[in-house]
């Protein structure tokens, strides 16, 4: 009896690979591993896609684990600025204080182990965190020869700055007034009214927060 040929489909180069094939080569990649996780270096070396890939998709390497089934991959000597900034995430996810339970899920990159063997304590650690966004941070803005002032300041707002902007908003958009305590599906962003490219300076008299939907259909233009 003649064996009947079974076909498969092949993908076309250049096609976006899809999150079920991120996801099954991170599974692949585990159980040739045989473990239960796989840490983003190893992912890097042995895994078919570029797993920056999977960070922009899922949000976090830790959340691209979760999505697969994984254990998260648990790091070690993670910086207080990284851990600092995981809690502006979750802060501006939520539009409130995270709670400990938040660190569980996406977007979280972290859970709550490196801030209680860095802190001592989930409380240690949103004080620290207080502490920290709360230091003085004055731009000075020098005069040049000319009347227009000269930007010193970087482009992207720190983490003090952004938190600050955030804080003053009530984490609300300031065109729409949307807000993540009220649908978490609303990203926000801190925004210059006058654009970067104009000469708008990253100061806080010229930011402020929008969610995701007015700030890119306002573009580049002025308030």
């Amino acid at each position: 009896m003649p064996t009947i040929r079974k076909f498969s489909l092949t993908r076309v180069p250049g096609a976006p690979v899809s999150n079920e094939e991120l996801l099954n080569d991170l599974e692949q990649i585990a159980r040739e591993l045989g473990r239960k996780t796989v840490p983003q270096p190893t992912y890097r070396r042995s895994g078919k896609y570029d797993d920056s890939t999977l960070v922009r998709r899922f949000g976090s390497w830790n959340a691209a684990l979760r999505a697969a089934g994984l254990e998260v991959s648990n790091e070690v000597r993670i910086s207080e600025d990284r851990l600092f900034e995981n809690l502006l995430v979750l802060w501006k996810h939520f539009g409130r204080q995270p709670r400990r339970a938040d660190l569980a899920n996406a977007p979280s990159e972290f859970s709550q182990s490196p801030y209680l063997r860095t802190f001592g304590s989930w409380s240690g650690a949103l004080a620290a965190f207080v502490k920290h966004v709360n230091r003085d941070e004055s731009v000075s803005i020098p005069k040049s020869s000319s009347t227009e002032p000269k930007r010193t300041a970087k482009r992207d707002p720190s983490l003090r700055l952004r938190f600050k902007i955030l804080q003053r908003d009530r984490f609300t958009c300031q065109s729409c007034g949307a807000s993540p305590a009220r649908s978490l599906t609303t990203e926000l962003h801190v925004d210059h009214m006058v654009p970067w490219s104009k000469g708008g300076l990253t100061v806080e008299a010229n930011l402020r927060t929008l969610c995701s939907k007015c700030n890119l259909g306002r573009g580049n233009l002025d308030q």
